[in-house]
C-alpha cells in the first residue's frame, strides 16, 4: 500500500508541482480545491497516469466545518495510509495595518492558519490512535513514511514589509506553529515548512513587473517551482527532521525591502 499525501490548494501553481512531486515518488494523492475543479481532475488523472491513485475533493477552508468534512473525506478514501499533510493553500488579499477591512483579515487567517492548526489537531488524534491499536496487535512492518505535516509558508516572514498586512500576519503565526506543533505532536507526527520566495505572477502584478521582482535575490535568478516542491517532498520522506523550515528563494529573504518585492519592482522598472 502506498503512502497517501493530502494537498491543499493542489490544483494550481506551486500546489500543482507538490502534488506531482509526490506522486511521481510513488505517493497517492488527494488534491484538495476549491475554484478549480477542471485543473484538480486533470491533476488527478496525471497522477492516475503514474500508477497511484489520486483523487479531487472540494472545500473551502473558511470554517471548521468545512475542514471537517474535508479531513473526514480524505481519511475515508486514504484509510490509515495518510502519512502527510501539506498546508499550501492561501489566501493572499492586499491591504494595510490602517485600513484593512475585518471580514478580509479574518478570511485569510482562518485558510492560512486556522485550516492548518484543525488539520493538525485531527490529524494527530487519527494517527495516535492508529499507532496505539498497531501496538495492542502482533508486531507489524514500520509504516513507510512516518506522519508528517509540511506547511508553505511565504520569505515575507524573514523579511518583513509593511505590505500584505493580514496575510502577513497569518504566515508570521503559520510559522511559529511549525515548533509548537513539532513539540506537541511528537514523537507521532513531525512538523515541517518550506519557504519559497516569489515563483509565479500575482495580484496586480503584470509579467514586466514579475521578471524584474524575480531576480531581486542573491542568486539573481528565478526559482524554479520544481525545486521548491522537491524541498516539501523532502521533509516528507525523512524521518529524522522536525521542526525546521527550509527557506527556498535564492536567498531572497537575505534582501531587505521596505515595500512588497512587487512595488520596488515598479520602481526599478520605471528607471
Amino acid at each position: 500500500m502506498s503512502s497517501w499525501v493530502l494537498v491543499t490548494g493542489g490544483a494550481t501553481r506551486l500546489g500543482r508541482e507538490i502534488a506531482l512531486a509526490f506522486a511521481k515518488a510513488g505517493w497517492s494523492l488527494i488534491c484538495h480545491y476549491r475554484n478549480s475543479e477542471g485543473e484538480a481532475r486533470k491533476l488527478c488523472d496525471e497522477a492516475l497516469a503514474l500508477g497511484v491513485q489520486a483523487h479531487p475533493l472540494y472545500a473551502e477552508l473558511e470554517s471548521e466545518q468545512s475542514c471537517d468534512e474535508l479531513f473526514k473525506r480524505t481519511l475515508e478514501l486514504s484509510g490509515e495510509n495518510l502519512c502527510s499533510i501539506v498546508n499550501n493553500a492561501s489566501l493572499f488579499i492586499a491591504d494595510n495595518a490602517h485600513d484593512f477591512q475585518e471580514s478580509q483579515a479574518l478570511q485569510q487567517l482562518n485558510v492560512n492558519l486556522m485550516a492548518p492548526m484543525r488539520f493538525g489537531k485531527w490529524f494527530y488524534e487519527a494517527v495516535a490512535n492508529r499507532q496505539a491499536s498497531k501496538a495492542s496487535k502482533l508486531p507489524q512492518l514500520p509504516e513507510k513514511h512516518s506522519p508528517s505535516i509540511i506547511h508553505i509558508l511565504d520569505q515575507k516572514v524573514f523579511n518583513l514589509n509593511p505590505d500584505y498586512f493580514s496575510y502577513t500576519v497569518s504566515k508570521l503565526a503559520l510559522e511559529r506553529i511549525v515548533a509548537l506543533q513539532a513539540q506537541s505532536f511528537g514523537p507521532h507526527i513531525r512538523v515541517n515548512a518550506v519557504s519559497p520566495g516569489l515563483i509565479y505572477q500575482s495580484g496586480p502584478q503584470n509579467l514586466d513587473n514579475f521578471k524584474i521582482a524575480s531576480k531581486a535575490n542573491l542568486m539573481g535568478a528565478p526559482i524554479e517551482p520544481a525545486q521548491v516542491a522537491q524541498s516539501a517532498l523532502f521533509l516528507a520522506q525523512n524521518p529524522c527532521i522536525t521542526g525546521n523550515t527550509i527557506k527556498v528563494d535564492n536567498g531572497q529573504h537575505l534582501v531587505p525591502s521596505a515595500r512588497d518585492i512587487m512595488f520596488v519592482a515598479d520602481k526599478l522598472s520605471s528607471k
